[in-house]
């Protein structure tokens, strides 16, 4: 058990967390509170900094695990960090600042891309306008640069937004389809659009029962992976069904489908009524959310 968590707090990670964990939230918290992005985030992007460089050393996460801030001082590390811009540099491929520790460098210019599900799945061309200052020409100068200081680069953040269909679970695409009953049942064809415009057919068999929530896979129908298009990931279906409203052949249900099981009732068992839960009224309550998607969130495609 670690002695404080503050530094794994502050990355948004647990005690646990890996190498990969780290990096991940550090990469995500950076680039939120970047200076450039959040002029009044400094000192927030000075502790994600300094928590990053104790947890991603080793060493230092030991001792910090075992004895704290307290331990780190005593080790000699406490309050000895280097520059946030420096680690934001080093992480993104630029260099440590400084004459004694390498080439000086521009800060990076970073800019958010939106993208769209297709054009990460189907590549696309996209133009970006940035500007920047140069030194004068008459002065024999090089665009982008200032005297001594190696140029900085332009860091492209793709920023994915929603699909109305689909959500993008690393290499795999999960996806809700909705049944009927009778479908869930007896079985059904169904048709799924893909994301480059292709249509898959497939089928639930007669007999293959579908309960609400069950997922079955389609192989090598995710997202293609980075410079390998042709490995790709796999299709997740996750099915939701859809009971009707009112049955009016109730005995011939009972018929064909297995009985129920009787409750064990005691002798001071109250009976109650059900009643319907309205979204508005004196006996609603705000203090509740009701969620309005599919099983676990997943965007659903109907049929």
């Amino acid at each position: 058990m670690v002695k404080e968590t503050k530094y794994y707090d502050i990355l948004g990670v647990s005690p646990t967390a890996t190498e990969n964990e780290l990096k991940k939230a550090y990469r995500k918290l950076a680039l939120k509170y970047h200076p450039d992005k959040n002029p009044n985030e400094g000192e927030r992007f000075k502790a994600i900094s300094q928590a990053y460089e104790v947890l991603s050393d080793p060493k230092k996460r030991q001792v910090y695990d075992e004895g704290g801030e307290e331990g780190l001082s005593g080790a000699g590390g406490g309050g000895n960090f280097h520059n946030p811009m420096d680690i934001f540099d080093m992480f993104f491929g630029g260099h440590f600042r400084g004459g004694e520790r390498g080439e000086r460098k521009v800060r990076d210019m970073i800019h958010q891309l939106p993208v769209t599900l297709e054009q990460l799945y189907n590549g696309a061309v996209k133009k970006l306008k940035l500007s920047r200052n140069i030194v004068c020409p008459a002065c024999g100068g090089i665009g982008g640069t200032k005297v001594g200081i190696t140029p900085g680069d332009v860091v492209i953040i793709l920023d994915e937004q929603p699909h109305d269909t689909f959500v993008r679970k690393g290499h795999n695409l999960v996806m809700q389809v909705d049944l009927e009953l009778v479908e869930a049942l007896c079985g059904c064809t169904k048709s799924i659009a893909t994301l480059d415009a292709r249509h898959l057919i497939f089928s639930i068999f007669p007999g293959e029962v579908m309960k609400h929530g069950d997922m079955r896979t389609i192989i090598s129908e995710g997202m293609p992976h980075y410079k390998n298009p042709f490995d790709k990931g796999d299709l997740l279906i996750q099915f939701a069904v859809r009971f009707p409203k009112k049955i009016m052949q109730v005995e011939q249900l009972k018929n064909l489908l297995p009985n129920g099981t009787e409750p064990l009732v005691s002798d001071d068992a109250e009976v109650v009524e059900l009643e319907l839960i309205h979204d508005h009224g004196p006996r609603a309550s705000s203090s509740y959310e009701y969620e309005t998607h599919g099983p676990q969130g997943v965007r659903c495609q109907t049929q």
